[in-house]
């Protein structure tokens, strides 16, 4: 479901339904979309700031006998963060199913805010040893745990706070806000290796795009405060997690498979392509980044645009399966292409159709699940089905990839790993049966 610098109010929002339209309660579309969006964007910022500096990070903190080793070392670190994240998808969402989408978003946003600081305040192995190292594998749990819960408690309020009308636009903006802080971490990223030089970029210079992030956490804690709630659990109602998992079991299920496509794209296609194409292509860092730039811009885009969609068609499940058709065809073409032609305007071209052909089906998808689910159990079912979802199939993804370039030498492997993802999506999705919820 992915994952900023501020959220800007324009000028996508000034296609959308007018910041003054009320929902639910009388807040204004504005405020919601903001609140709801800004927590899942800061984590994704995080990420992409963390995957454009693997390299850096790596040499820093896990040094080793190889630049590989050193780099396996990182990217792992990187996916240790998924491994909280099904706990905190359970406990999380488990929350806000009994307390209120608000209450729980207030804490994963703290919590997220308490991981950041973990890792921009890390003193390095040379000066510390392990202890650094431990810092930036404790940053990494922390903000795996929060975005667990985030996923389900703000997509769930997304849906809710509103009616049916616009559902799929307001949905949309959990994807769209991943796209935005993409560009904004791969912007901060090329703009420091552009401008400064290796030593300040080692000294001190990668600890500003995090720093940077941590500047939007107070405004997202105020404006979630004042966010109007949408659902409230009666207090004789047994735990939301046991429900779920006896009445909707097989749902989740399904709708953990059903994620595997979109999340494996996402973590190698917007986070791991400007590692790939430094350490695989051989292209220089200040260039391949712009591959983030340009990935985030089409994720924003055609995540707003998808939600129009999911608004308008009769059934959603079509639209979703059609994308990860045209992407398991493609797939396998785009990186032949990229590994035996590597242009910078061929890459970041092909970068953005993978990431166009599969996230038109992502929020149709991620609506028809949210419809599947009564609200009581709703934030617990989306949270465990995204945080398992991304763990399994997107974490581990770029430590998979990785060690197979590694092993293989073969520059197509992220297109097997991501041929197999979307061939289990598939499956997922023709064995779910839609259901419109009012």
């Amino acid at each position: 479901m992915s994952e900023a610098a501020a959220l800007p109010a324009s000028p996508v929002l000034a296609s959308s339904p007018p910041a003054t339209a009320a929902v639910k309660g009388g807040q204004s579309q504005f405020r919601l979309i903001a609140a709801c969006s800004i927590g899942n964007a800061l984590e994704m910022y995080d990420f992409t700031v963390y995957s454009f500096f693997a390299l850096l990070i790596g040499k820093l903190f896990f040094p080793s006998e190889s630049a590989f080793g050193s780099l396996l070392l990182a990217v792992a670190t990187f996916g240790i963060g998924f491994v909280m994240r099904p706990l905190g998808g359970v406990i999380i969402g488990n929350y806000a199913d009994r307390k209120g989408r608000k209450a729980a978003m207030t804490l994963t946003i703290a919590l997220m805010v308490a991981g950041t600081l973990c890792i921009a305040l890390a003193p390095t192995y040379a000066s510390a040893g392990v202890f650094g190292s431990l810092m930036i594998v404790a940053g990494r749990l922390l903000q795996g745990f929060s975005l667990g819960g985030e996923v389900g408690a703000a997509t769930s309020m997304l849906m809710e706070a509103g009616g049916v009308k616009g559902r799929g636009f307001r949905v949309s903006w959990q994807l769209a806000s991943q796209g935005l802080s993409a560009l904004a971490g791969a912007l901060t990223g090329a703009l420091l290796y552009a401008l400064l030089p290796q030593a300040s970029l080692e000294s001190w210079g990668w600890r500003l795009p995090f720093l940077l992030g941590l500047l939007i956490a107070p405004v997202g804690l105020y404006i979630r405060s004042h966010l109007e709630e949408t659902h409230q659990a009666e207090s004789h109602e047994s735990s939301p997690i046991g429900r779920l998992l006896r009445a909707h079991g097989g749902t989740v299920f399904k709708g953990i498979l059903a994620t595997t496509a979109g999340t494996a794209t996402m973590y190698l296609v917007v986070f791991f392509m400007p590692t790939y194409m430094i350490r695989v292509l051989h292209m220089p860092p200040s260039l391949s980044l712009l591959s983030g730039c340009v990935t985030g811009i089409t994720l924003f885009v055609v995540s707003l645009v998808a939600g129009r969609l999911a608004d308008r068609l009769e059934r959603r499940k079509p639209l979703a399966i059609g994308s990860l058709l045209f992407s398991l065809v493609a797939v396998g073409p785009v990186f032949w292409l990229i590994s035996h032609h590597p242009s910078v305007p061929l890459v970041l071209c092909l970068s953005a159709l993978l990431t166009a052909s599969v996230n038109i089906g992502t929020t149709p998808m991620f609506l028809m699940l949210l419809e599947m689910l009564p609200i009581g159990v709703r934030a617990s079912g989306i949270s465990v089905i995204y945080s398992v979802g991304v763990t399994i199939f997107g974490g581990s993804s770029q430590f998979i990839v990785t060690w197979l370039l590694a092993q293989t030498g073969n520059p197509l492997s992220p297109a097997f790993y991501m041929m197999a993802c979307g061939v289990l999506s598939i499956g997922a999705l023709l064995s779910l049966r839609e259901r419109r919820a009012d």
